[in-house]
């Protein structure tokens, strides 16, 4: 199935429509943009999968949640700094012909992700 997001607003209960998400590609020590996108209402990007089966790699890749521009735009006064800023994930593709989901679950105070299917 490829490579695929969600993110969950757990501070309003909400899919976190509006954020901005960038997925790089990454090797030794090196992040390269491969694309840019904000979620869509349902808190994942609006064009499907990031990478389909036929595309995905194994390799080492990194997404970067725009935690705190999020949260502003909602209305939240965050200090400055923010706590959470970009929150970034980096991790591996061992096998191209799995699925791999990262989710995160995020508030302007903690988040959390897994491998979900």
């Amino acid at each position: 199935m490829g490579l695929s997001t969600h993110v969950l607003d757990t501070m309003h209960g909400t899919p976190a429509a509006g954020m901005s998400v960038e997925l790089h590609t990454t090797q030794d020590g090196t992040a390269t943009l491969v694309k840019s996108f904000i979620l869509n209402a349902d808190g994942r990007n609006p064009d499907g999968l990031l990478y389909d089966n036929a595309s995905l790699r194994p390799g080492t890749y990194r997404l970067v949640f725009d935690v705190a521009g999020y949260f502003r735009l909602r209305g939240v006064e965050l200090p400055e700094p923010p706590f959470l800023d970009k929150v970034s994930l980096d991790f591996g593709v061992a096998d191209a012909t799995a699925h791999y989901h990262v989710p995160l679950l995020a508030s302007p105070w903690s988040y959390s992700t897994y491998r979900g299917s």
